[in-house]
């Protein structure tokens, strides 16, 4: 809800880093330094009703540890150490104000229900924090709610500053509108988790069902090859058996042509035999009529 302000406050804050940057404080130290100032400071003050004094040291702290995400981004020393440092320390100031502030309704306030609504609030707020960092592990998006950290820690030391003030009912109406908001903040974000684990399971089931189309039109051409291969086969085995036939007659015209060879072997000789005696023949008449011819005339 606050984030509108962010840009402002790094505005503000940047000159501080900057001049935080000529040192040798690290962003982890200023993490760690906010934390225990702050805890130290509610867990102290709260108790023994200094609310308004607790909550000036406690926003003096909180700066602090504002300025470490700025100290990193000047220095170049991001890292998901520091980020994980960092969530783990908020979690640890937030608890330590309103324990402080249960503290105090037990102790000195002597109303156990604002006690229980303190310590809803330090549950509530823990569940909120919680809820968003396993969604976003889990791959899910979950970047929304109505009172975030920054919304929570304001509405509470707002309100204890000014009950310490004197102004009245201020803190128990703070209370109570933060437990109401902690926990509609933790139902935006379960019910966000629920609609994004649907999308993704959708998506991915679009994507499964477009792998199977994209292998069944696989098979499909696979099988067609297949076919086209036995149709291949099956005309190539057609060519062979022509290619057979076509010998098989080429064999028999060559053994045909053989036969009429040899035939034709057998019928020369007896004709040669033949012209033969019919030449001895017409010597044997030619010499006749030359006898016939030198004998004298009778």
């Amino acid at each position: 809800m606050l984030k509108v302000l962010r840009p402002a406050l790094g505005r503000i804050l940047t000159p501080v880093g900057q001049l935080l940057a000529r040192t040798p404080v690290t962003p982890n130290a200023l993490t760690i330094i906010g934390t225990i100032g702050m805890s130290a400071g509610a867990l102290t003050l709260f108790p023994t009703g200094h609310l308004f004094v607790g909550v000036v040291v406690c926003t003096c702290f909180v700066l602090t540890d504002m300025l470490d995400g700025t100290l990193a981004r000047i220095k170049g020393t991001t890292g998901k150490y520091g980020a994980f440092l960092d969530s783990t320390m908020d979690r640890v100031a937030d608890a330590s104000v309103f324990a402080g502030l249960a503290i105090w309704f037990v102790l000195g306030g002597h109303d156990k229900v604002l006690a229980a609504v303190s310590l809803f609030c330090l549950v509530s707020g823990s569940l909120v924090s919680y809820a968003k960092a396993r969604a976003e592990s889990l791959g899910l998006s979950c970047d929304v709610g109505f009172a975030e950290r920054t919304e929570r820690l304001l509405i509470g030391l707002v309100a204890a500053g000014l009950s310490g003030l004197g102004v009245p009912y201020i803190l128990p109406i703070g209370l109570w509108f933060l437990a109401a908001a902690s926990a509609f903040t933790f139902g935006q974000r379960v019910f966000a988790a629920r609609q994004s684990a649907a999308e993704l399971a959708a998506s991915q089931a679009d994507a499964g069902a477009s792998e199977a189309d994209a292998g069944a039109s696989g098979s499909s051409t696979s099988v067609t090859g297949s076919g086209t291969g036995v149709s291949r086969s099956d005309a190539g085995a057609s060519r062979s058996d022509a290619g057979a036939s076509r010998s098989d007659q080429v064999d028999l015209a060559a053994g045909e042509a053989a036969s009429a060879g040899h035939g034709s072997a057998q019928t020369g000789p007896s004709a040669g035999a033949g012209a033969d005696a019919g030449g001895t023949t017409n010597g044997a008449a030619s010499h006749t009529a030359s006898q016939r011819e030198s004998a004298p005339g009778g």
